[in-house]
């Protein structure tokens, strides 16, 4: 069984950011399109936000952009997937260049 490439989960597409960069890290996977918004209604967004990142996992990253309702959402769905440990890409505005973070929630036990 050959392995994956990692998966980009770009929480919401912006046709004035460029993110094909984020390409070395892994597949880019849309969430959610410009046009989306979140309202005060979050459901039906937490539904099409798992639906798309139907099996994430760590191997895979969560694309910080868009939406920051939708962004929180991605965040605890990927967190929720993977045990408390995800990935992230940040961008780094003077390198021009995304830097992986691993996010750990888990409580540290003593």
């Amino acid at each position: 069984m050959g392995s994956e490439l990692p998966r980009v989960f770009v929480v919401q597409e912006d046709p004035r950011k460029n993110v094909l960069s984020a390409e070395q890290f892994g597949v880019l996977m849309p969430v959610l399109s410009p046009s989306d918004q979140i309202t005060l209604a979050a459901k039906p967004w937490v539904i099409k936000i798992k639906t798309a990142m139907h099996g994430f996992n760590e191997n895979d990253y969560v694309l910080a952009i868009g939406d920051p309702c939708a962004i929180g959402i991605a965040c605890a769905f990927a967190a929720e997937q993977s045990g408390g440990v995800f990935k992230m890409l940040k961008w780094d505005r003077q390198e021009r260049r995304y830097y992986p973070v691993k996010v750990d929630l888990r409580k540290e036990t003593t």
